[in-house]
Formats: C-alpha cells, sequence, structure tokens
C-alpha cells in the first residue's frame, strides 16, 4: 500500500484561511465542540447507516447534498431532517467552482437550492473563487473544513483515519466524512470510533447552524 502524502487529513493552513476570510473553516474555538459534517448524499445504501449510528451515539450532524441525489432519493433526504440533522447546498451536481465559469457555477446552485432549502453551502472539493465567495455570500453561509478525513481514498485504511481524527481534532473543529458509496467501507469502520472518541475526551458533537 502506498504512504499517504502528508498534507492529507492536517488542518488547512493559515496562509490559505487568509486568502479565503468570507468563508467559515472553524467554529468558536473558545468552545469544546466538533462539528461533524458528511458531503456527496444521499445515498439510499449508505445514508440510513449514518443516521442509526448518529442516533446511536445521540449526535447530531449537518449533511451537504448534491441536489441531484435529493431528487433521486427524496425519502432518504426527508429522513435525515426528521432525524434533527441540518442540511446545506453541495451544488445541483457536485461542480467544481475552479472549473465552472461564475455564472454556470451559481445558476447551478441556484438550481440546487430548489431542492435543499437551506442557507449553508459547502463547494464540492473545496475549491471556489473569490468571485465565486464574494457573490454567495449574500445569501449563504460558505462552510469549508479544519479537516477532511479522506475516507473516500481506497488507499487509507479505517484505523489511520481514526488515529488522524485523534491526531487534528481541537475546539471548534469542521470536520467532514462523506455519506457517498465511494466512502461506505472506511466511513462506517472509523465513525463509530471518532464519535466514541469524541464524546470520551469531553466534545459536544454539534451540527451547524445556518
Amino acid at each position: 500500500m502506498r504512504e499517504v502524502s502528508e498534507y492529507k487529513m492536517l488542518q488547512v493552513p493559515e496562509i490559505v484561511k487568509s486568502l479565503f476570510k468570507n468563508v467559515v473553516w472553524r467554529i468558536n474555538p473558545a468552545g469544546k465542540d466538533i462539528y461533524l459534517t458528511f458531503d456527496d448524499g444521499p445515498h439510499p445504501q449508505v445514508t440510513p447507516q449514518v443516521l442509526d449510528i448518529l442516533d446511536r451515539y445521540g449526535v447530531k450532524a449537518t449533511f451537504f447534498c448534491v441536489a441531484e441525489n435529493v431528487s433521486r432519493y427524496p425519502e432518504v433526504f426527508n429522513e435525515v431532517k426528521r432525524r434533527g440533522h441540518a442540511v446545506g447546498n453541495h451544488t445541483f451536481n457536485h461542480l467544481k467552482g475552479f472549473d465552472t465559469p461564475d455564472d454556470e457555477y451559481l445558476k447551478n446552485i441556484k438550481k440546487a437550492s430548489e431542492y435543499i432549502d437551506s442557507k449553508l453551502f459547502r463547494p464540492p472539493h473545496g475549491r471556489i473563487r473569490l468571485s465565486q465567495i464574494k457573490a454567495l455570500k449574500k445569501n449563504f453561509r460558505i462552510i469549508m473544513w479544519d479537516f477532511i478525513t479522506y475516507d473516500y481514498d481506497k488507499n487509507i485504511e479505517p484505523e489511520r483515519i481514526v488515529n488522524e481524527v485523534k491526531r487534528r481534532s481541537r475546539n471548534g473543529s469542521i470536520v467532514v466524512f462523506h455519506d457517498s458509496l465511494k466512502a461506505e467501507k472506511n466511513m462506517l469502520s472509523a465513525l463509530p470510533e471518532a464519535l466514541q472518541y469524541w464524546l470520551e475526551e469531553g466534545y459536544e458533537v454539534r451540527k451547524i447552524s445556518g
């Protein structure tokens, strides 16, 4: 198995944050909270399993949903909301902002809003231009992350994910998992251990408010 690149699962460098000031990287560092998020769902096979795990630990999370998936699986999306979790816009079909003209990108997000009623937005892959942020910040709270688990990478073992969660978690961390088929095996294995660790360490695992 290849060595995992050192940049993976590290906190976002402060120099990057300084360039993107109108987005949220971390929430209230003074509070002992973890903000758990999931990207790329909903998925009829994966998302219900995530919901059951979260119920088992009595925590709430935020699901940044791809609206194309919401249109395919509205019953799964509605179940996410019914169980008390927050939802956010993750574009209609997972567009990268760097690769998409601004007008097309903004129209895609507006189309997604027809399916996802939320003031929270996360750019797929974290790829977004400053011009796109400027346009979106009028209507959305743009949520990035403190660290990402790379649960979708098949070259990373669940144990590595859990170890990095333990190493990187800090007050106010926004943490990214994925409720997608690609991440299913790693995520479902690592998530309960991550939750157990956070709760034992005295963190409150929270959803993000709009």
